[in-house]
């Protein structure tokens, strides 16, 4: 039986008639009629309960609840979060500001420039200060400013504070003695954003799909993942006894690498999680287990070639843009499935038709059209229907999509 919620003037008539039933007569018919303003009130109120209950029957399911503020009495808490915490995913990851070097122009070489003096970037709106005093003995000192304020009203938090070497600030209000233009030299700490709560409610349901289970796949996940960096661990049962082989992918922030290939000192961070040996004692790796086959993922690049392109002049550049972004992301989320371990929908293949549809839609969404879409190995000019991914393959847009205007 489906459970819908009662509107208040289907609970206001339920109430007057039952009114009338007990009366045994009719309730006049009048709005400001004394027994139809205390249905509507008392219809208000069950309504009310009635909404109340079914937000709280959503915040049973991870998948619907809120992480806004919830006060229950005197509890205050985040439904998503309580959630991760007792899952053992913790709480969402936390934004970062970004710190930066720079250098500063000494005018003439005396005093000092305070601590928490304003800097402003001004293309992007967003205030640093520096965070320790610097005594003015040379002709350039070097100090450091974290971003602190910005338009989006962020506190500075996340990549917004996030400047290229020799980029120039310039203070707010400028100290005697110093320059009023300052240099970017290096970046000390990374601006990242706060996790954002759909990414964290994915998180969330992974770990609910894939709990510990002493030494199963999914376990081997779990560990990896602990490195700061990481963000994707397949592991595979070896052909040989007693090994195992782990594939690892990393953030291109950590890695240096565009593609999340893992250095070797993260492959390395990762295999110790997995052992995590303790006074000797390894107190993860399953008994049975000896060796781990640590290795990298593969990208394999994707062509995508476009034929009969017809898009008005004014809206082409745009849709161009917009097909790009749209292949990058379908090639990007593309890879490998493990069976028991993954999610229900599989990524584990590129298919022409998808990656077609995707293309179509955008053009018609800018009033043109196209006669084909193909989709190829990179150099191997034939086009392909699939593309199936192998152990510890992922895939990526190997170029820009090569255009064939209409004739």
């Amino acid at each position: 039986m489906a459970y819908t919620a009662p509107t208040t003037t289907a609970i206001s008539d339920q109430i007057v008639a039952g009114l009338e039933a007990q009366l045994s007569q009719t309730i006049p018919l009048l709005p400001k009629a004394f027994s139809r303003v205390l249905a509507k009130v008392l219809a208000g109120v069950y309504v009310l309960l009635w909404h109340y209950a079914q937000f709280i029957f959503f915040q049973i399911f991870v998948r619907y609840c809120t992480n806004d503020e919830v006060t229950i009495g005197s509890k205050v808490l985040r439904p998503l979060t309580e959630h991760g915490r007792l899952l053992g995913v913790g709480d969402p990851a936390a934004g970062t500001r970004a710190e930066l070097h720079i250098a500063i122009t000494v005018t003439n070489q005396t005093g000092s420039l305070a601590a928490g003096t304003q800097l402003l970037r001004s293309e992007s709106g967003v205030i640093y200060i520096t965070t320790y005093a610097v005594p003015l003995d040379a002709a350039t000192v070097n100090a450091v400013m974290r971003a602190v304020s910005d338009p989006e009203g962020t506190n500075g938090i996340g990549d917004v504070g996030n400047l290229e070497d020799s980029d120039v600030v310039r203070f707010v209000s400028t100290p005697p003695n110093v320059s009023r233009d300052v240099v970017v030299i290096s970046t000390a700490v990374q601006g990242a954003d706060a996790e954002a709560v759909e990414v964290y409610r994915g998180r969330v349901i992974g770990r609910r799909r894939n709990r510990p289970q002493g030494g199963a796949p999914t376990d081997y996940r779990i560990w990896g993942e602990e490195v700061t960096g990481i963000i994707h661990v397949y592991p595979y049962k070896a052909a040989t006894p007693g090994e195992m082989d782990i594939y690892v992918e990393a953030t291109p922030e950590s890695s240096g690498d565009p593609d999340g290939i893992p250095t070797q000192a993260q492959l390395d961070a990762v295999e110790a999680s997995i052992r995590l040996d303790v006074n000797g004692l390894a107190s993860r790796l399953p008994a049975g287990v000896e060796t781990l086959n640590m290795s990298a993922i593969t990208r394999t690049g994707l062509e995508v070639v476009i034929n009969g392109w017809d898009v008005p002049a004014d809206t082409d550049s745009e849709c161009q843009t917009a097909v790009e972004d749209a292949c990058e992301e379908y090639f990007l989320e593309r890879e490998p499935w493990l069976l028991g371990l993954d999610a229900l929908s599989r990524k584990d293949r590129a298919i022409a038709t998808d990656i077609g549809g995707i293309i179509i839609s955008i053009v018609s969404a800018h009033g043109g059209t196209v006669t084909s879409v193909e989709m190829q190995p990179a150099g191997y000019g034939s086009p392909i229907d699939t593309y199936v991914l192998s152990a510890g393959e992922k895939t990526k847009l190997n170029s820009t999509p090569t255009i064939y205007e209409a004739e």
